[in-house]
């Protein structure tokens, strides 16, 4: 790790949060968790909270570990993590259909990773969704940087009550965005109002699979850590999906979870038994020099109190998504393109 990295990461920690109010929301976010005695109803009464702290203090660690798309993909052997995280924003793009000229909708979008490279892609217009101030902020400044502020925007606002009109949008995408959604029929149902008649909807989104089982102690454990790391009110099943975008009014397309199959595991990036150049900060290595420097760096006062924290919560959530990807009970890359019907009865 660079000096300059390691600066850059502890000054950023928190996003819009107040340094000194850092760890006490680091306190407050925790105990939304069953880890930590919280429950699923809690959680998904104050999802918009819950989510909101989760990505002020975890925004910088994820861009300092992962770049600028904060999403995972299937993966090719010779293929690097970010070459395979670009082919999968490719993929979206191509099943949507979209075409130049186009008026496209990200829903969760982070800092805009996706929203920049599809746009680049399909010399299409994007607009990101998303309610995290700080994100928003960070992700406005990197579109300019790349000089694509005249065809990608950024709207602050709820996904569950989108400030768009009906119609709206030629074709709407989600990487790993739409599990952080109390009630996906009630999300779902919105992405479909907005979208235009005859258009479709894709993403790439968290899910268990049908290896889970809910009366298993260690399935538990495993998405309950997942839930902790990730800012997540209750992870739904591949079956679940499926169902609820059928009742939102969508035309299911096609569905599939993109894990299975996939030449190299998809969380081989947070697996400590591997090694990687190319992904050292996300190798067990990488995270302790990370983890020592940000204990460093609050000892000294230039990272806020709690900092250390989110870097624990974050390592475990790595665990419970390695665990959960060897025991084929969790994917991050279940696929599915759905089309909103012509004339919906």
């Amino acid at each position: 790790m660079s000096k300059s990295g390691a600066m850059d990461l502890a000054t950023r920690v928190g996003g819009s949060i107040k340094k000194e109010d850092v760890q006490s929301a680091v306190d407050r976010y925790e105990k939304y968790h069953v880890c930590f005695g919280g429950e699923e109803e809690t959680r998904k009464a104050n999802y918009s909270d819950m989510v909101n702290k989760y990505y002020d203090l975890a925004t910088s660690f994820y861009e300092f570990g992962w770049g600028q798309s904060f999403h995972f993909a299937p993966r090719w052997k010779g293929e690097s993590l970010g070459e395979s995280i670009k082919r999968h924003e490719h993929f979206i793009a191509l099943q949507l259909g979209l075409k130049p000229g186009m008026k496209v909708l990200d829903v969760g979008s982070g800092i805009g990773g996706p929203l920049r490279e599809i746009a680049r892609f399909s010399l299409t217009s994007v607009t990101g969704i998303n309610n995290n101030e700080y994100q928003i902020s960070r992700g406005e400044e990197l579109n300019r940087l790349a000089g694509l502020s005249h065809s990608c925007n950024f709207v602050k606002a709820d996904f569950l009550k989108m400030p768009f009109s009906d119609n709206e949008f030629d074709g709407i995408y989600a990487f790993d965005a739409l599990c952080h959604a109390p009630d996906p029929v009630a999300c779902y149902r919105e992405i479909c109002r907005v979208l235009k008649p005859g258009q479709c909807f894709a993403a790439s989104e968290w899910f268990m699979t049908d290896h889970f089982d809910p009366n298993n102690q260690s399935h538990q454990k495993i998405k309950a850590e997942i839930e902790l790391g990730n800012g997540l009110p209750d992870i739904k099943t591949t079956r679940e999906c499926v169902d609820a975008l059928k009742l939102a009014g969508f035309e299911v397309v096609w569905a599939r979870d993109l894990a299975v199959g996939s030449p190299i595991p998809w969380y081989s990036p947070l697996d400590v038994n591997r090694f990687s150049l190319s992904g050292f900060r996300l190798t067990a290595f990488g995270r302790g020099i990370t983890r020592a420097m940000v204990k460093a760096l609050e000892f000294v006062r230039i990272a806020p109190a709690g900092s250390a924290r989110v870097s624990s919560f974050l390592e475990t959530a790595a665990e419970g998504l390695v665990e959960g990807g060897r025991k084929e009970i969790f994917t991050p890359i279940h696929f599915f393109l759905a089309r909103k019907p012509l004339s919906r009865s």
